[in-house]
């Protein structure tokens, strides 16, 4: 009889990393607070600051920034390695300031290059779970980050749909999914186009939106690989996870 004694399994606390999920989703947006107090205003009267032909555009100008995010994210993997979350603020408050410097035009310019910033930080966050960006569902995965309320929402927590959103994977699931996260995210980038376009602040307002979109969805990352990590290490069906992380929503303080 063998005296080797394997290694056993590491036990998972369920409820200890949900309420860590649950802490880390209700901080997220703390940040666009300080945006808003910044620029003097309110998320939802941000967009009707917005020229009525930007508004028209907004959900087009959406897509195509997610479809040039697509590509030019996945292509630069090759090239460049993930980065230190500091050093991906950094680039970014870089670029809002840049857009936000010369008013709408400039940030609308703008807009595709922080997309693919994100995306290449919710990818990298993806790999921290150990989870292959490379691989068609992490993809469509990294996208539907995106759906999540946004940093300058008031989101109570309780709106977590872009977690258990499901596609059949198909050769026309990746257009599928951006067709159904670009009017959220429309709206979410609406409110970044109007606080860089407030007179005098809109370099000032251009780098700090850029730091609190930044934080947030790598945040949302955090909490999306995070949740779909614990579903597959706990063997518990993902549904399930959400909604006791729901329920866990709706008890932390404000």
């Amino acid at each position: 009889m063998s005296d080797i004694t394997l290694p056993q399994a590491r036990a998972i606390d369920v409820e200890a990393e949900l309420d860590a999920i649950a802490a880390r989703y209700k901080a997220a947006g703390g940040v666009g607070i300080n945006v808003l107090n910044l620029i003097g205003g309110q998320a939802e009267n941000l967009l009707d600051k917005l020229p009525r032909p930007i508004r028209s555009e907004l959900e087009g100008a959406t897509v195509k920034a997610l479809d040039y995010a697509m590509t030019a994210a996945h292509r630069s993997r090759a090239q460049v390695p993930d980065q230190a979350s500091w050093l991906n603020q950094a680039v970014s408050v870089a670029m809002g300031a840049a857009g936000g410097a010369g008013g709408l035009p400039t940030a609308m310019a703008e807009l595709p290059v922080t997309t693919t910033l994100l995306l290449r930080v919710i990818e990298g966050v993806s790999t921290q779970y150990g989870f292959d960006p490379d691989t068609e569902s992490v993809r469509f995965d990294c996208v539907k980050v995106f759906s999540a309320a946004g940093p300058l929402s008031d989101d109570d927590g309780t709106d977590l749909g872009f977690l258990s959103a499901r596609l059949a994977l198909s050769g026309k699931a990746m257009q599928t999914i951006i067709a159904r996260v670009a009017p959220r995210l429309a709206v979410v980038l609406g409110q970044k186009l109007a606080a860089q376009a407030v007179p005098v602040l809109g370099a000032v307002a251009g780098a700090a939106t850029n730091y609190a979109y930044t934080s947030y969805y790598e945040e949302m990352a955090h909490v999306h690989f995070g949740l779909r990590k614990l579903a597959i290490d706990a063997d518990i069906p993902a549904d399930e996870l959400t909604e006791r992380l729901r329920a866990r929503m709706t008890r932390l303080p404000a």
